[in-house]
């Protein structure tokens, strides 16, 4: 079996590498790579990539993730979030192939506190969530064999995260404001990449599991608990940092102007997911603990 998987080197590429290449041949590729670029602002380069490595299955890690940017770039955030997706939908199914996809809790408008199911009728506040529904409804019409998973609230040890931030602000400040009105699940690129994996090799199997998904670590939080946990386990994990910060304030997310709006409520409800794949997903804490740990 041959896993084209694309955005081979953004937080989750990195890790689905690792959780990919048990399952078959694996050509990870990117923007740079040559002689065939997986740029999915390339639209004519990337459908040339899919036919000249004619995978089993194609897995796409890249988007256009600069949510505020987005506003003012939407023709770019449209052709690398639904353009480009829909093109790789067209082309798995031509070769009959499986077509794995990444998603978001922004395709919601972030109302109420129960947690969004997969039928919920999405309401994208912004450019960025809109661009992503666009790239799911066109999978959904144009590839039969497709795994979406919505997700909310990545990091990994590779690259920027919020905890990295938080340590860092905490090290130089002696007050920290952070958001406490929005909520989701803190949810590592290990963990999504781990479960991409074993849900690939289900669907292999059984092909009625295809469909969409919503994957997230379990538990939730807001940006200010998370905030707390990750500088009160810093002390645990490394008790001779020297934290400045002596005050962290929850602020409501009026305190700070975006160009993009974000729901307050990203909670994503994982039955659905955990039934079908008979998975248990481990509490955010835990992924969180795991991250300070490898970055002391």
């Amino acid at each position: 079996m041959k896993i084209l998987l694309l955005g081979k080197n953004g937080q989750l590429g990195w890790e689905l590498q690792r959780s990919l290449a048990c399952l078959g041949e694996l050509v990870a590729l990117d923007r740079h790579s040559t002689p065939h670029r997986g740029d999915l602002g390339d639209l004519a380069g990337l459908a040339a990539a899919v036919r000249a490595h004619r995978p089993d299955v194609i897995v796409n890690a890249a988007a256009y993730t600069a949510v505020d940017q987005a506003e003012g770039d939407e023709d770019m955030a449209r052709t690398i979030n639904a353009r480009a997706p829909a093109l790789l939908a067209r082309e798995a199914a031509d070769l009959g192939a499986l077509l794995v996809h990444f998603s978001t809790d922004y395709v919601f408008d972030g109302t109420g506190k129960r947690a969004w199911t997969e039928p919920d009728p999405p309401a994208p506040l912004n450019v960025y969530g809109q661009t992503k529904l666009e790239g799911e409804q066109a999978i959904q019409a144009a590839c039969p064999r497709h795994l979406i998973f919505r997700t909310s609230w990545v990091y990994a040890s590779r690259g920027g995260n919020f905890a990295k931030t938080m340590l860092r602000l905490a090290q130089e400040r002696e007050r920290l404001t952070v958001v406490d009105d929005q909520w989701g699940a803190p949810t590592g690129a290990d963990l999504l990449a781990d479960v991409t994996a074993h849900c690939i090799r289900q669907v292999l199997k059984r092909p009625g599991d295809v469909g969409l998904y919503h994957l997230t670590a379990s538990g939730e939080t807001s940006w200010f608990g998370y905030a707390k946990h990750v500088l009160t386990q810093a002390l645990i994990v490394q008790p001779a940092i020297a934290m400045m910060a002596k005050d962290v304030v929850a602020v409501p997310s009026s305190a700070f102007a975006t160009a993009a709006a974000r729901p307050l409520n990203s909670r994503l409800d994982t039955r659905l997911l955990q039934a079908v794949f008979g998975l248990s997903l481990p509490p955010w804490k835990n992924g969180v603990d795991r991250l300070l740990a490898e970055i002391h």
